[in-house]
């Protein structure tokens, strides 16, 4: 069999820190690859994990888009939008969507580039500056607390909540809670007290609407759904967004030249910050749930089977894109999968992507030129978001 030698898991440390030979291999000698260990199938060509994303009918969100919660099937409550399929995803995505129009997003710029200067401008002479520590562990759950109105004192348990779900032991799968994968009792008390004093915000908004269910009734969410749809909202782009900021310090630190190109000329911020997603996705893989057989490259996926559809190496694919292993700043990107593709396109992109630009932005007026000290970095102890704890940078 070809590739009778490739291994690839995505709990395998070694396999972690450059994982773009592996999926190169994948790629080359096992587009459908199958790891025993685990019980698990894998795409990793970009053709193929835009295809399987598309694939709502036979590849389900709704035992999890994380491999081990596929794998433990646990009790999911409904409203956990992100892990249900159409028709029901389509009703609750249409509802948390308003927290994400583009009138919303743009009008927090000024409150998130303010909070950027809040953290940065006390580091004015320093010689030394944290990517993740200084700014990406804290903006963008400020910024979720800014869109959804969860208050500055709630914020810190928030985000431990959100970075103990998702932090594994490294080498071994994540554990998962199966009688009660999805807690949304964190805002519990903040509903409360909304309901007796309504304002614009999302909340309010939510525990107000009317809608029409997929049974067809009128009717206005129950409080358990409102605290649901708040618990994945406050959850979901929290760490994903902050590994993006440490990935940012360490990628243009090893492309000088066109750090310094974006420094001089603005107006790259955007594009750079695309090919950034692209070249280090901070989320490297989703998973689905095989509802029926599916086959892929003559192989036969069974029904019942979990699928790890590799984000990272399809945006690293040589039969999609040229170089894909160099960043460009000037890459004409068109379509990466970091977001995913379809019906579970995440939500929150259009929110990734203006803290990402503004933080670059702010960081360059501040500190154009920056040397990274790799020797204490720090690694998350994840699997199922790549990136760091700590990425240190000599501004001096």
């Amino acid at each position: 069999m070809p590739g009778s030698d490739l291994y690839y898991d995505p709990y395998d440390v070694t396999i972690d820190v450059d994982p773009y030979p592996t999926y190169k291999r994948l790629r080359d000698e096992s587009p459908l690859y199958y790891n025993e260990r685990y019980g698990f199938w894998g795409l990793s060509r970009f053709a193929d994990v835009e295809t399987a994303l598309r694939d709502v009918k036979r590849l389900s969100s709704a035992k999890g888009d994380i491999l081990e919660v596929v794998k433990a099937d646990p009790v999911m409550p409904p409203g956990v939008f992100i892990n249900e399929d159409p028709p029901l995803h389509t009703v609750h995505r249409a509802l948390v969507s308003r927290a994400f129009t583009p009138k919303k997003i743009k009008a927090l710029e000024e409150k998130v580039r303010a909070f950027c200067a809040a953290c940065l401008d006390p580091l004015l002479g320093s010689s030394r500056f944290d990517f993740v520590l200084d700014l990406g562990a804290e903006m963008p759950m400020r910024v979720i607390g800014m869109l959804v109105g969860i208050p500055d004192a709630d914020q810190p348990s928030v985000r431990a909540h959100a970075q103990r779900n998702l932090r594994n032991k490294p080498g071994e799968p994540l554990p998962v809670k199966k009688d009660r994968y999805f807690d949304g009792n964190l805002f519990a008390e903040y509903v409360q007290w909304r309901e007796k004093n309504p304002s614009d915000d999302l909340v309010t908004e939510l525990l107000n609407v009317e809608f029409e269910d997929v049974s067809g009734t009128i009717r206005r969410l129950t409080k358990d759904e409102v605290l649901i749809f708040l618990a994945v909202i406050a959850g979901a782009g929290v760490e994903t967004t902050g590994r993006l900021f440490g990935w940012m310090g360490k990628v243009l630190a090893e492309y000088p030249d066109q750090r310094r190109e974006i420094a001089k000329e603005r107006s790259l911020v955007s594009n750079a910050i695309e090919e950034l997603l692209r070249y280090e996705p901070p989320g490297p893989h989703v998973a689905r749930f095989a509802v029926e057989s599916v086959r892929y490259h003559g192989q036969m996926i069974p029904a019942g089977s979990a699928l790890l559809l590799m984000l990272a190496s399809a945006n690293r694919d040589e039969r999609r894109f040229d170089d894909p292993d160099r960043y460009d700043l000037h890459r004409d990107i068109g379509q990466h999968l970091t977001f995913g593709y379809g019906a579970h396109y995440c939500l929150g992109a259009a929110l990734a992507r203006l803290e990402a630009c503004i933080a670059l932005e702010e960081v360059l007026n501040r500190f154009p030129e920056w040397e990274i000290d790799l020797e204490n970095a720090r690694r998350a102890p994840t699997s199922t978001v790549r990136g760091w704890d700590s990425m240190p940078a000599i501004i001096g």
